[in-house]
């Protein structure tokens, strides 16, 4: 039951850190400019957006990773 869980979890968290990623502006101002993440701070050089889609990738990025262990130690016990 558990790796059932992980596995659907680690098939969202895949899928959302592949959007999340190609959200991010690149050096051409990626896919984040069409969603409004165009307007940018004059000092920190990023806008609210930008940082709040930093840190959701991240916390993806974590629990991602956090299922990747956990299915390896459960598929080594069994």
């Amino acid at each position: 039951m558990i790796e059932l869980v992980l596995n659907v979890v680690l098939v969202l968290t895949s899928a959302l850190l592949i959007v999340l990623i190609l959200l991010h502006r690149g050096k051409g101002g990626g896919l984040s400019s069409m969603f409004g993440g165009a307007v940018s701070s004059s000092l920190a050089g990023s806008s609210v957006v930008e940082k709040n889609l930093n840190r959701l990738t991240v916390f993806c990025a974590i629990v991602w990773a956090v299922c990747i262990v956990g299915l390896g130690i459960l598929l080594k016990v069994n």
